[in-house]
């Protein structure tokens, strides 16, 4: 079925959202702290991006929602851009442009889950094509490659992508898409999307998937440094107010946009118009949200990281993460992710988590609120054990999600958990 024109960007959003170039300001900032400059023109388009108020009769300038199921047409088979909201809602239509344009992207589409738009995604694949999957990833992910796509004739390698050569030593005639996350889930690796562009597209015809779900738009532009399809789990940071479950996808390509759309609407795993409309609320936000993200989250981490009672620090933005450097090559700032090994044991994680007061013990991330958990038992326990020990996804492995709140009352909540987890510590470093 044909769909709205809409869920392209529009040639004057797309073309400037396109540029990288910042404004002296934005790269002066940049500079001082040594990440790329920001995207230029962010917020302006995630505030005006596909929400034209020309394109309603009543003028509204905050995109009205649309919930309707069908739309009345001029003649048989002549609609006016929208026949069946499946195949295509005017609500939905300004969210996946307004997400095209912070993407630098030519095309957005949404889905109902971050898993329905991975699902779509391998549906481009047939039975025998080969999936190289970064090895730490995302719960869900690696439950649904390894369970199902397997069970659908999929070949299935999981390799620890961070190292370029084990990735290009892993190509085989058959292999048909690698997707990775940077940084990893949970223990916040920082991969080469450019080195891993280089090395796929010289073999020929393997689409490159970035999860970009732990970034946002904000921080990492996957397709402009080479990726065919930039994703994201739009439940997290993207919609930023956890109450939305949604995927999004972002290409360049238009026989990619093409194919993808026919999966949208044939699989039919679409959002709802009222969560389209959220979505698109929360993106107008996007900009001073991950910025404040990253103000918390690297306050907490070098909190954390002068802690007698914490073995180790993951955050990217630290000078001890061992991509560091990478990361300000590749991305504009870090998001309010971390993960740390409390020391002691089990009972010591556990008792940390039950003492927080402030950050909830919760799965999800990249709302303003702080959420904290434990991997092992609660988002990657699906991730079977031998592989989680390989990969460190211990049960002294935590991982924050860093909120909005006021940044001394984060780091007080955390110190009273620990304590509370190790008594015997009374001061610390």
């Amino acid at each position: 079925m044909p769909r709205g024109a809409g869920a392209a960007a529009s040639s004057s959003s797309s073309s400037s959202s396109c540029s990288s170039a910042a404004s002296p300001a934005a790269a002066a900032a940049a500079a001082a702290d040594g990440y790329l400059p920001r995207f230029q023109h962010f917020a302006t388009q995630a505030i005006h991006a596909g929400q034209e108020p020309e394109q309603w009769k009543s003028q509204a300038v905050v995109p009205p929602i649309s919930l309707s199921t069908t739309f009345k047409q001029l003649a048989p088979g002549q609609h006016a851009g929208f026949e069946y909201s499946r195949s295509g809602n005017p609500t939905r239509n300004c969210l996946e442009k307004a997400v095209a344009a912070l993407d630098g992207a030519k095309y957005s589409l949404a889905f109902a889950s971050g898993l329905a738009a991975t699902v779509n995604i391998t549906h481009l694949l047939k039975a025998g094509d080969q999936i190289i999957c970064m090895d730490d990833v995302y719960g869900g992910t690696n439950r649904y490659f390894r369970r199902i796509a397997v069970e659908m004739g999929l070949k299935l390698s999981f390799v620890d992508c961070s190292k370029l050569k084990l990735l290009e030593a892993a190509i085989r005639p058959e292999t048909k898409l690698v997707w990775i996350e940077t940084p990893t889930n949970p223990n916040l690796k920082v991969i080469d999307i450019e080195g891993c562009a280089q090395i796929v597209h010289k073999h020929g015809d393997i689409i490159l998937v970035v999860d970009n779900t732990f970034m946002s738009a904000y921080f990492q532009r996957p397709l402009a440094l080479g990726a065919d399809i930039c994703m994201y789990s739009a439940t997290k940071y993207m919609n930023g107010h956890s109450d939305v479950v949604m995927g999004l996808v972002s290409v360049n390509s238009e026989d990619l946009y093409q194919r993808l759309q026919f999966l949208q609407n044939s699989l039919g795993a679409v959002p709802s118009p009222f969560d389209c409309y959220l979505c698109n609320r929360g993106l107008k936000t996007l900009q001073i949200r991950m910025k404040q993200h990253f103000q918390n989250g690297l306050a907490v981490a070098k909190y954390l990281e002068s802690d007698p009672r914490v073995e180790k620090v993951i955050f990217p933005g630290l000078p001890s993460h061992p991509q560091h450097e990478l990361v300000k090559r590749q991305c504009t700032g870090c998001p309010g992710m971390i993960t740390f090994y409390i020391k002691g044991n089990l009972q010591h994680a556990e008792t940390f988590l039950k003492n927080l007061k402030l950050f909830s013990l919760a799965e999800s991330l990249g709302g303003y609120e702080s959420l904290a958990e434990l991997p092992a038992i609660m988002t990657h326990a699906s991730v079977p054990k031998e592989d989680r020990d390989v990969l460190g996804i211990s049960e002294t492995l935590i991982r924050l999600s860093v909120g909005l709140e006021d940044t001394d009352d984060l780091l007080e909540d955390l110190d009273q958990a620990l304590k509370a987890a190790h008594p015997q510590y009374t001061n610390r470093n």
